[in-house]
């Protein structure tokens, strides 16, 4: 699959924008500020087609890139203090909107910070995707701000939470490329799934 020929494709803000869902999608989900720009941005080898910002809780809309064998979903971040809560609640109900529409996802790959415990915020979301059964694994970003003891420590910590239900996580790191092949697979396989 080549991750390079890929392009925007919409950013809608709200459900009824959404196109219908007529190819397989890759969804990216995590907290604000999580890095999910800065992760898709790796896995396209682009440096900006995913807007990156300094600001937490500016992405707003859902927004689609497409690629020939399918879309990659970068969902509007949750958490975000700053942000007012008629706006939190107009994204809630875009990302909500969005998973209860019948879209043809194959994988939802959900960002958590690898150097802290996942949030409140964060575990309602990996409870959601275990509720719903959706397939789904685990992307913990800012993997090179941890020295070796760190990230084993973190590791550990992770697994103990993701043991229960069998949650595959990958660390990652868009400054180092590290799990940026690692992904890449695990889309491919949940494209041809």
């Amino acid at each position: 699959m080549n991750f390079q020929e890929v392009s925007f494709e919409f950013a809608a803000g709200m459900t009824a924008q959404l196109p219908t869902s007529d190819m397989p999608e890759i969804v990216f989900s995590g907290k604000s500020n999580v890095g999910k720009s800065s992760l898709i941005n790796k896995l396209i080898n682009r440096k900006a087609l995913a807007r990156v910002s300094t600001t937490p809780g500016k992405t707003a809309t859902i927004n689609s890139y497409l690629l020939q064998d399918c879309r990659l979903i970068d969902l509007p971040g949750y958490g975000y203090a700053k942000v007012s809560q008629s706006e939190k609640q107009k994204w809630a109900k875009l990302v909500e909107g969005y998973f209860a529409q019948k879209r043809n996802i194959h994988l939802v790959i959900q960002l958590l910070d690898m150097r802290h415990k996942p949030t409140a915020d964060d575990i309602d979301m990996i409870n959601f995707l275990i509720q719903t059964d959706l397939p789904f694994i685990v992307a913990c970003t800012k993997a090179d701000k941890l020295n070796k003891s760190q990230t084993e420590a973190q590791k550990k910590m992770f697994e103990e939470l993701f043991t229960e239900h069998e949650i595959s996580f990958y660390p990652f790191s868009a400054t180092k490329a590290i799990g940026v092949e690692e992904l890449r697979e695990v889309i491919e396989k949940a494209i041809h799934a």
